[in-house]
């Protein structure tokens, strides 16, 4: 079954484009399953840095298409920004196909997570304030403007006036400044004049890809953590970015897929709010935001950092089916004496059984560490694992133990070529 899915199975930032870059040369189709314009993937080419947002990262080869699945939302001004800049830079842009039904983003979603944010006070959530959630909501409550809908000019902005007049309503009622609908109107117009050429039916077009022989890799955004039913409610995205979500978000049925590659950064990160026990608030934390450049990539909101979870990673593997670990930012650890991994959580002072199902109880645990020795040698010239030091091979090999999942593929750079494929270190 020629079906990949890409997951982060922390809580994002994992480095997943990194991985997507590398495993698209060996596919003809990668395709965006959730989420929006919040997701930021990096791809560094050469001397060349490129931030992603909406756009698959396999844009960066010419035999793969790229698609936008109908489980995104779009921001319209993003998306062609994005395929504004990537084309200056001599990266072809016209195999992109969007899906018919993928969600539109409005500036009404981003007035309506603005005065969210606000009533909130000091409980908010994070939220990045580009509209994902209140478009997700739309899309629930059936009141939604979808990506076909631009095919037919005039109905669309019929309906765009209609849903603004509406959202207008709502908005001055909540407080808020209504917006100008006549420039929403004619500024979306001209968005969907231009958007018109590249929607398609996508589920078709990933199956016919399928039947005809080719490989798929579903790209995921965000991460398992973030996942709205199995994050860390409510400190979450407002889509599913496991596994699940790769089936609804794109089409594809679950028997077509046979290939699960969870991403973990060789120690955790999350940005905004919500419960992280491997937090540190120390030196040793600022350290890693410091050497790992923990900023992020859409937002430049400094990342929390602590050491790897691995109980996170055990619930990861069984939420998502993963088959296997790509650990990457392993160089990051290099100047280390000492590095730990998180193998248990105590609650009380007593052995907790697995995951907490309630962020309440997860804020509370104490975590349980192994500690192994800091390697102090640069890897960024590694490419097997015979060159790795004994200690990072005995990292390695503690996450895969305490993961259940085998590592795959291991960073140990920024390059794109920093890479290294892990055979079980020799064992």
């Amino acid at each position: 079954m020629p079906v990949t899915v890409v997951i982060g199975a922390q809580w994002g930032d994992e480095g997943k484009a990194k991985v997507i870059d590398l495993l698209a040369k060996d596919h003809s189709v990668v395709a965006r399953y959730q989420g929006g314009h919040n997701a930021g993937h990096t791809v560094v080419v050469g001397t060349e840095k490129y931030a992603l947002q909406l756009i698959p990262s396999g844009v960066f080869y010419g035999h793969v298409t790229p698609v936008i699945g109908n489980g995104v939302v779009v921001d319209l001004p993003t998306l062609f920004a994005e395929i504004d800049r990537l084309e200056s830079r001599g990266i072809s842009c016209t195999k992109l196909r969007v899906s018919s039904q993928a969600h539109l983003i409005f500036p009404w979603h981003q007035s309506h997570d603005a005065i969210s944010e606000a009533i909130r006070g000091g409980d908010k959530i994070g939220t990045t304030l580009k509209g994902i959630g209140p478009a997700y909501a739309d899309k629930a409550r059936r009141t939604g403007i979808r990506a076909g809908e631009v095919l037919d000019p005039v109905r669309f902005a019929e309906v765009v006036r209609r849903v603004g007049k509406e959202q207008n309503a709502l908005i001055a009622h909540l407080g808020g400044e209504q917006l100008d609908l006549d420039d929403v109107v004619t500024r979306f117009t001209k968005y969907a004049e231009r958007l018109a050429p590249y929607v398609e039916n996508t589920v078709d077009l990933l199956h016919d890809a399928v039947e005809s022989g080719e490989s798929v890799l579903l790209e995921g955004a965000q991460a398992t953590f973030l996942d709205l039913d199995h994050g860390t409610y409510p400190y979450v995205t407002s889509s599913n970015p496991t596994a699940g979500g790769a089936v609804s978000g794109s089409g594809l049925g679950p028997r077509l897929i046979d290939r699960i590659v969870g991403i973990t950064k060789a120690y955790t990160t999350r940005v905004g709010s919500g419960p992280f026990p491997t937090e540190l608030t120390d030196d040793t934390g600022d350290r890693l935001v410091d050497i790992g450049r923990e900023f992020g990539t859409v937002t430049g909101r400094r990342r929390r950092t602590g050491w790897v979870d691995c109980v996170m990673l055990r619930h990861a593997a069984r939420v998502n089916s993963l088959t296997e670990l790509a650990l990457t930012k392993l160089d990051v650890l290099d100047d280390y004496d000492e590095i730990k991994v998180c193998v248990g959580y105590e609650l009380d002072g007593r052995p907790l059984r697995g995951y907490p199902d309630r962020s309440e109880v997860l804020a509370r645990v104490t975590p349980v560490y192994e500690t192994i020795p800091g390697w102090k040698t640069v890897l960024g010239r590694c490419r097997s694992a015979a060159d790795l030091p004994a200690s990072a091979r005995r990292f390695i090999s503690v996450v895969e133990q305490q993961s259940g999942v085998p590592v795959r593929i291991v960073g140990v750079g920024p390059e794109r070529d920093d890479v290294l494929m892990w055979d079980g270190g020799g064992r």
